[in-house]
């Protein structure tokens, strides 16, 4: 009986130390939550750090995204975009896109450059000073600073949650709260890789500005008349394409010979009938 009593009071014991557990994963759990509410609930372009986070630092740097286009008319065009090539390898450039187009009135090269962005202004001045007519140009310069750091601060942050969550899931006993922690941790994975990506792309337009250049030449006015075949060969065609529609004829007219049964049995009706009032 003693025993029985005894193995009563363990069992209820370790309940109770297990429920105790639960309870407190399941506590911290709604506290990591509830500080993640101003994550979570925070405009997507504009993402801002929980209060008890942590807060903007000094900018020692501004991150700014350079980007134009520039049109250039050149008498050379061969030599002229050997010189730019010169130029981009010179200023460790690189083609993003590179296409040529030979049209009646004109030769053209369309050129997407990429440059480090403390090359970009040096490489349009080389631009400018060579040989060619400037048709136009745009250069515009963004300040993605405060997107940058907030981006930072949001991946800082998940992190940190991240990590709480696994701390969580160390001390989890019961399968439900293990399920709900995963799932959880999963969510923050997907969104830390995603933040993540974000802010490697923008790094990647800081650091490298694009140059959309138009390089082109015109040519001079060539009459180029049609060329037509000669006299015995068009008229082989026109005899091969006659003979052909007429077989296409016959073969429409045999196509359609219920048609033609109709017909002559409306004929043959209607002579009929006129007889017989020729008669009366």
């Amino acid at each position: 009986m003693k025993q029985i009593i005894s193995l009563f009071i363990l069992a209820f014991l370790i309940t109770s130390c297990n429920q105790k557990q639960n309870d407190k994963v399941m506590y911290d759990m709604a506290e990591v939550e509830e500080e993640m509410i101003p994550l979570t609930k925070q405009s997507p372009n504009v993402p801002q750090a929980p209060h008890n986070q942590i807060e903007k630092q000094e900018v020692n740097k501004k991150k700014i995204i350079k980007d134009g286009r520039i049109g250039l008319r050149v008498t050379e065009l061969e030599s002229a975009k050997l010189r730019i090539d010169t130029l981009i390898k010179n200023h460790n450039g690189y083609y993003a896109n590179e296409s040529y187009n030979n049209m009646d009135w004109e030769s053209t090269y369309n050129l997407k450059i990429r440059v480090p962005s403390a090359s970009f202004e040096l490489l349009i001045s080389a631009i400018e000073t060579g040989d060619g007519e400037i048709l136009y140009k745009e250069i515009d310069a963004r300040d993605v600073t405060d997107q940058f750091i907030d981006l930072e601060i949001r991946l800082e942050n998940k992190r940190n949650y991240l990590k709480r969550y696994n701390d969580l899931l160390k001390q989890a006993a019961s399968v439900k709260d293990i399920l709900e922690i995963e799932e959880k941790i999963r969510g923050l994975e997907e969104e830390i890789e995603s933040t993540a990506g974000r802010l490697k792309y923008l790094g990647d337009l800081v650091d490298f500005s694009t140059l959309d250049l138009t390089i082109s030449k015109l040519k001079d006015f060539k009459y180029n008349p049609i060329n037509r075949d000669k006299f015995s060969e068009r008229l082989k065609q026109s005899l091969s394409k006659g003979w052909y529609g007429l077989i296409d004829f016959l073969l429409f007219v045999i196509k359609i010979w219920p048609f033609w049964i109709i017909v002559f049995l409306l004929i043959y009706i209607w002579k009929k009938y006129k007889k017989m009032k020729m008669k009366n």
